[in-house]
């Protein structure tokens, strides 16, 4: 089918329909409540189910992978607009435990699935030996990372890897509140939680995801006036153009070298941060609205997850669906022994509720995370958000560079290199906490 803009009216239009469906059954349906599944993964089965790849009964087009990359780099286009640096107030011991553990476990992840794909399932099966970083890529980063690798290894031949991204990180949201309702369950009748809520106990909104009118809040403060230019376009523009600077950055970048195709997503980030530079220089940065361009990547965010979930190739996932299974077994397993083997031993304050947030971010999303940590820390008691947004200041720059360089590393056969750097930078990290005195004996 010839792709013309009434074709990208059509795919927006449906994939807007399954959202507003995910919407209503995630507010009606007490089962996906009570797995907390969010209404862009609703959206993104019903049109893998509903499109192409299975049923045919919405024409959706060929290009839903296309739109997962162009809005990861539109979401990356946000982060320098409305990131902040903040200092702790009580200097960091705990922050920096957060810091330690969490890094560690990323690193530790990136490592495992690498030397898994290269080392012993791409030795049994025709498999790619970047196979492995699917886990990773789905697990840890989510469907946003899954998407921005997808597109990154696309540009050196390897098509399946966004599929294979994208259904890891779809069992792993699956996996995370599954596992982690169970976890609860168990913490609770041992004795490991210190502020248990029961499910029925949760404020409605965290149910439904409906906030009653009493806590309803304004999306941002208006900069213009609309006889001029509305603020909704202006911050829209501004990250736009972003992402089209980041979109000639690497199309420059490949022309000047054209074995490094850095991914539009780290090029958008890094013109986002010379365009907050410049807009500070000026003194222009307060008629930005952080509001506004947070709601902004939310929504890019949610139609990355609904699009990308409905673009998987199921066909390529059923080819590799062995190695797969063993490769997210494996990932689920050591990802869970670690979360709370370490995190019982390095947080000295509720080393409970941080693991299962810990468990719900390095399997799921953020979000999961959030929604185990409400249901053990119902008033957020444990500190744990305000210790991981600390922390994630110093996360962020590691992990943009996990997605970028992973797949150039690999490329160019330097895979062995890659998984050897995240696991002795994860290992040094671990040793560090230990001099620092972070990590202890159980």
């Amino acid at each position: 089918m010839t792709f013309t803009p009434w074709t990208l009216l059509i795919d927006v239009g449906l994939i807007s329909l399954l959202l507003l469906l995910g919407k209503f059954l995630r507010a009606k349906v007490r089962l996906i409540q009570r797995l907390f599944i969010p209404p862009s993964l609703i959206a993104g089965l019903f049109g893998l189910v509903l499109g192409p790849e299975l049923l045919g009964w919405l024409p959706l087009s060929g290009n839903l992978g296309t739109y997962a990359g162009i809005l990861i780099a539109l979401v990356f286009s946000c982060i320098p607009l409305t990131s902040a640096v903040k200092k702790s107030a009580d200097g960091n011991s705990r922050v920096g435990r957060m810091w330690a553990y969490s890094q560690v476990g990323m690193l530790l992840q990136w490592a495992l699935g690498g030397a898994l794909g290269l080392w012993v399932l791409s030795k049994i099966w025709p498999v790619n030996g970047a196979f492995g970083l699917s886990m990773p890529a789905g697990f840890c980063g989510g469907h946003g990372t899954a998407a921005a690798i997808g597109e990154s290894f696309a540009n050196y031949g390897v098509e399946e890897m966004q599929s294979l991204a994208m259904t890891a990180a779809t069992v792993g949201i699956i996996a995370s509140v599954v596992i982690g309702m169970w976890l609860i369950t168990w913490g609770a009748e041992h004795g490991k939680t210190k502020f248990i809520c029961a499910y029925e106990s949760l404020a409605p909104e965290l149910r439904t995801g409906i906030l009653p009118p009493d806590k309803r809040t304004s999306m941002g403060l208006a900069s213009f006036s609309a006889i001029s230019l509305d603020s909704m376009t202006f911050n829209f523009a501004m990250v736009a153009l972003i992402a089209l600077g980041g979109f000639g950055l690497a199309k420059l970048i490949s022309w000047a070298w054209p074995a490094l195709m850095l991914p539009v997503f780290s090029c958008a980030f890094i013109v986002g941060l010379l365009v907050r530079w410049f807009l500070r220089r000026a003194k222009v940065e307060e008629h930005l609205s952080k509001p506004i361009i947070g709601h902004l990547s939310g929504a890019f965010t949610d139609y990355l997850v609904a699009f990308g979930v409905a673009s998987i190739r199921l066909e390529i996932v059923g080819h590799y669906i062995v190695p797969l299974l063993i490769l997210l077994a494996v990932g689920l397993l050591l990802t869970l022994l670690y979360v709370f083997w370490v995190g019982a031993r390095i947080h000295r304050t509720y080393p409970f509720e941080k693991s299962i947030f810990t468990w719900g971010w390095f399997t799921g999303t953020m979000a999961m995370g959030i929604a185990l940590l409400r249901i053990t820390d119902p008033e957020s008691k444990s500190g744990c958000l305000d210790d991981y947004a600390f922390a994630y200041l110093y996360i962020a720059p590691v992990e943009i560079a996990l997605v970028s360089l992973s797949p150039l590393a690999f490329a160019y056969g330097f895979g062995w290199l890659f998984v050897g750097l995240c696991a002795l930078l994860g290992v040094a990290i671990l040793a560090f906490a230990v001099v620092r005195g972070w990590l202890r004996k159980q």
